[in-house]
């Protein structure tokens, strides 16, 4: 199927560029062997031309009229004669408008599995070009490199199209050249560039520093200086940017005379100058230790026009401390300070830290303050910075020197001065020394005491010391500290997320009885602590007292109770929620948003889900990996795995790392859609990338395999799979076992449950029922016996779906009286039947004909509060085959008595027999009945009406049904299709005996 997504974003928008095309260009003997001059046709007769001329000449009417494409498409004349040349002759007609021709395209491989040419995909990304339609174009071509196609290929069909187009712009190679590179195939962007050298097209400049740049980030730096001697060869007029790669490679290399030389040249030939240029080369010298050169590059930036930026004076900064010349460097902030710029938090911290190790205290504190008086922000940081250094070094002494000094230069030291202290000496276990220094802090003032013990015993509690937390918190009024709600908080928050609710609750209370003000914060704590363990009672009983307690609800109280609803099901309390807080002015969070899009994706409801999703991107809430996979999981649940790849792309460019999560429903989601291939090829592409994947990936993979009944891959896939260093587990081998049980192979069987054994692994209970349940299907019930015996023997549990499992193949093997044998021994264990297990009986005796006993069996069911829909069905359908209609149709009345609703198999199952026997007149009525119930009929429900409707002779309300059946999005099965036509058939030969459906 084609499609026109990827799930990478366009990479720029290209500028239009018309290339004036000289006679020369189409010159073909100068063309390489491996490209064809001309597009090639099969040779056709005159009558297959005609054919083909009027079949374009049909399509273009269809693409530019107003009918249905659908209805136009499925005509046989154009379905069972539509190749990919015909597409290709339309779109070339369809150059003026590339947006209709986009939206055929797409209907053809969306809606009719139609497989486009690369011929198509080029055309059409030329025509989209030509009319600035660039992220289309970029998202096509992307699509189309997914073919795997070989580059010398993709490069030889755009230029075919592209002279068949006969535009002038070549933007398409360009785009060609940045998707390569943007899909991580940089050496496939140099080759087309080449290639479009030897066919005198040039990419643009931005282009060609996209491929430089590239070539940088992966580090071949030798082939930026080839590509670069190419670009001035064939007289490119290089830019700014161009020329900073270049000189970053000839740093990265270590050849500074030629960076140097390179730089001369371009102040020669008047090229535009930057400071980045120079920012680099700096850098490089830096990085070498050659401070001395990268100096004298600084100083003679003035001469060439350019002023030193914060960049030049950091770099420089960092480079001496690397030398250890701390001095200078700090010689080299002061006269930063001195020309206003404010030294980055690096550059500072590296001085201050170097002076400091070379016991230049008070130069760095000298420094410090000059950076103050030009309103630096990172004092308190660079001080924290060398306070954490001297503590590292165990110099405790300087350190509480320092801190002084701080406060006698008017710094009030922060909760991180003090937790770097404080933690300090707590991870050497010196709780005393923690202590001396809260009193100190006192004598200070700066801080007050409790928020130093508060921040302790946060962090013991992080670091799940409850302990040592604990003792502290009872030293706390042994030393005459009263705690406040932000300790009590702290110690609840603790006790909830290790599930101890009712000793927070406990807490809780000594705290409203001891007088502390209460903030939402420990209610929160409690609401989220009950939210996890399902708890929703209590933890609206709490989100309540909130607000009879006077306190305002925040974001994370909201997000909590949200989060458990909608791990409920709950999604309707959970919106009513969401839309509170919106209303009162709470601006919800990535984790509120994130939070329903989960429990929306996990019903299915999508395309809410998909609102929720843009309305968070419109309030600039920025999503995280969480909400990207579930969005991804959601759309590839859905089959639609082109938005879902999309939005890995748009997850990626954003910066956020894909992991295990996000890739599994991508395999899955394309395996789900019969492209098990694809799905082989991404984890591939994800192997060679060095990306992390996991059992349950490549489970995915094995079920879609072994679902396509490609049982020989899936063990090939699952040896690969070991051989990439992920182990089977017990899932991945219950999915080969079942391949095995769906393909018959019992020789593949034996040896995957050979392999566990080796492995230590035995089938658990669900493996074992699946298994008995295959068997017992297809009544092999000595092989199902067999199994049962087996699992017994090894200690493994049937459960009621075991039971259930051979009772149904001993059932409808007509061994009625052994499973009923078997329907005892459940009794006799931890299990109970269910109404499954019941149907299965009740299927057998209406299918023997037995109503009678099928009833009894009922009405037990109805008395145990087992029977549904389902159980009705069964016996509806028996009384249907018998043709006791008044039976059948008495049971659909009594069903609502029961507070069991008929669904549409309730109402299908009698309107098909009232077909049958022409009693359309009946079938209607059931058929308004069914819909005034607010029933949606499904294909055999609508095909069954349409045949009653054939056979009266009812054809205008036959094709009435069809009509509506469309409009519902149903697609016709070809019985439809046939019952229709015979009913044609029967308005105009009435004598003509009826086919059934």
């Amino acid at each position: 199927m084609s499609l026109t997504f990827s799930f990478h974003s366009p990479i720029l928008k290209l500028p239009r560029r018309h290339i004036p095309i000289k006679k020369s260009f189409f010159i073909f003997y100068a063309i390489p062997s491996y490209f064809c001059n001309f597009r090639s046709y099969p040779i056709l007769d005159n009558d297959e031309k005609n054919n083909d001329s009027q079949l374009i000449a049909t399509l273009s009417s269809i693409l530019r009229g107003k009918k249905s494409w659908n209805l136009a498409l499925n005509h046989p004349l154009i379905s069972s004669n539509l190749k990919p040349r015909h597409i290709e002759m339309v779109l070339l007609q369809s150059l003026d408008d590339p947006r209709l021709a986009l939206r055929f395209f797409n209907f053809l491989g969306l809606h009719k599995n139609f497989n486009h040419s690369t011929f198509s995909f080029c055309i059409l990304i030329h025509s989209l070009l030509q009319s600035n339609l660039y992220w289309p174009a970029s998202s096509l071509l992307q699509t189309l490199l997914l073919r795997g196609l070989d580059p010398r290929h993709v490069f030889e069909v755009l230029l075919d199209s592209f002279r068949a187009c006969r535009f002038s712009s070549s933007l398409g190679f360009d785009l060609l050249i940045q998707n390569y590179v943007h899909n991580q195939r940089v050496f496939d962007g140099v080759m087309v560039f080449r290639l479009m050298r030897e066919f005198n097209l040039m990419p643009e400049t931005k282009s060609l520093s996209y491929l430089l740049n590239a070539l940088l980030r992966i580090k071949k730096f030798d082939e930026v200086l080839m590509l670069f001697d190419e670009l001035v060869s064939a007289n490119v007029r290089p830019d700014v940017y161009i020329h900073t790669a270049v000189i970053r490679s000839l740093c990265e290399l270590k050849n500074f005379s030629k960076a140097k030389e390179m730089i001369e040249r371009i102040e020669y030939n008047e090229f535009e100058l930057s400071i980045v240029m120079y920012n680099v080369l700096i850098h490089g010298l830096c990085k070498s230790q050659k401070i001395g050169e990268a100096v004298e590059i600084k100083n003679g930036l003035v001469q060439k026009g350019l002023k030193p930026d914060v960049i030049t004076y950091c770099t420089l900064a960092l480079g001496l401390c690397r030398v250890k010349e701390f001095e200078f460097g700090a010689e080299i902030l002061k006269e930063m300070i001195e020309l206003g710029y404010i030294p980055s938090e690096a550059a500072l911290s590296g001085v201050v830290d170097g002076l400091s190790r070379k016991g230049r205290n008070g130069d760095a504190l000298h420094l410090v303050n000059k950076a103050r008086e030009i309103g630096a922000v990172p004092n308190l940081f660079v001080y924290n910075a060398l306070i954490n250094s001297l503590c590292k070094e165990g110099k405790f002494d300087e350190a509480d020197l320092l801190f002084k000094q701080m406060g006698e230069n008017g710094l009030c030291a922060n909760h991180i001065t003090y937790s770097i202290l404080i933690d300090s000496l707590c991870r050497r276990g010196k709780l005393d020394d923690a202590l001396h220094l809260v009193n100190k802090a006192q004598e200070l003032g700066a801080v007050p005491n409790l928020f130093v013990y508060n921040a302790l015993i946060n962090s013991l509690c992080k670091e799940g010391k409850f302990d040592e937390a604990d003792l502290l918190f009872k030293q706390m009024g042994e030393n005459g500290l009263c705690v406040n709600h932000i300790t009590y908080s702290i110690l609840i928050d603790s006790l909830c997320r290790r599930g101890k609710l009712d000793a927070a609750i406990s807490l809780l209370d000594k705290m409203i009885e001891a007088g502390i003000e209460v903030t939402v914060y420990p209610y929160n704590s409690l609401i989220n602590g009950h939210c996890k363990l399902g708890n929703l009672e209590e933890a609206e009983f709490f989100f309540t007292e909130i607000i009879d307690k006077g306190l305002t609800p925040t974001v994370v109280t909201y997000t909590s109770l949200i989060s458990g609803y909608c791990d409920e099901g709950k999604l309707h309390k959970a919106y009513r929620l969401y839309n509170e807080m919106t209303r009162k002015g709470i601006s919800p969070n990535t984790h509120t948003f994130t939070t329903i899009i989960s429990g929306l994706c996990r019903v299915n409801m999508v395309a809410e889900a998909i609102r929720l999703f843009d309305e968070m991107k419109e309030q600039n809430v920025m999503p995280n990996e969480v909400t990207y996979n579930c969005m991804i999981e959601g759309h590839c649940k859905q089959g639609n795995t082109v938005r879902a790849f999309e939005l890995l792309g748009e997850m990626v460019e954003k910066g956020l790392v894909p992991d295990t999560y996000t890739y599994r429903p991508l395999i899955s989601g394309l395996c789900s859609t019969g492209r098990v291939s694809e799905a082989k090829e991404f984890i591939d592409s994800l192997h060679k990338g060095h990306h992390k994947l996991n059992e349950l990936c490549y489970g995915a993979l094995l079920h879609g395999y072994c679902k396509e009944g490609r049982l020989q891959d899936a063990l090939n896939a699952s040896r690969e799979m070991v051989e990439r260093g992920i182990d089977m587990d017990l899932v991945c081998y219950a999915i080969l076992v079942d391949g095995t049980m769906r393909e018959h192979d019992r020789k593949a069987l034996f040896c995957i449950l050979k392999e566990m054994h080796n492995h230590g692994m035995r089938p658990d209970d669900v493996m074992y029922t699946n298994m008995i349940d295959r068997h017992s299907k297809v009544g092999n019930l000595k092989e199902a016996v067999g199994l049962w015996d087996i699992m017994v023997a090894e200690g493994c549990t049937p459960n009621v779906v075991t039971y259930t499992a051979l009772i149904n193949g001993l059932c409808k093997a007509g061994f009625m009286d052994k499973a009923e044998l078997l329907c005892k021994e459940i009794l006799c264990t931890d299990n109970t039947p269910n109404h499954v297990t019941y149907g299965c009986f009740l299927d057998q005796l209406t299918r023997e004909g037995n109503m009678e006993q099928a009833a009894q069996l009922h009405d037990a069911l109805l008395n145990g509060f087992l029977a549904s829909a389902v159980s009705y069905n069964i016996l509806i359908r028996g009384y249907c085959k018998l043709g006791k209609f008044e039976e059948a149709t008495e049971l659909l009345h009594g069903m609502t008595e029961n507070s069991i609703f008929p669904d549409c198999i309730t109402y299908s199952t009698i309107m098909f027999e009232h077909c049958k026997r022409g009693n359309l007149k009946e079938a209607i009525k059931l058929w308004h009945a069914m819909l005034n119930k607010g029933l949606k009929p499904d294909k055999l429900a609508y095909n069954f009406l349409i045949h009653g409707c054939c056979i009266a002779g009812e054809l205008g309300k036959a094709y009435e049904l069809r009509d509506d059946m469309m409009r519902r999005e149903m697609t016709l099965t070809r019985v439809t299709q046939n019952t229709l036509i015979h009913g044609a058939e029967l308005s105009r030969n009435p004598n003509r005996p009826v086919t059934g459906v």
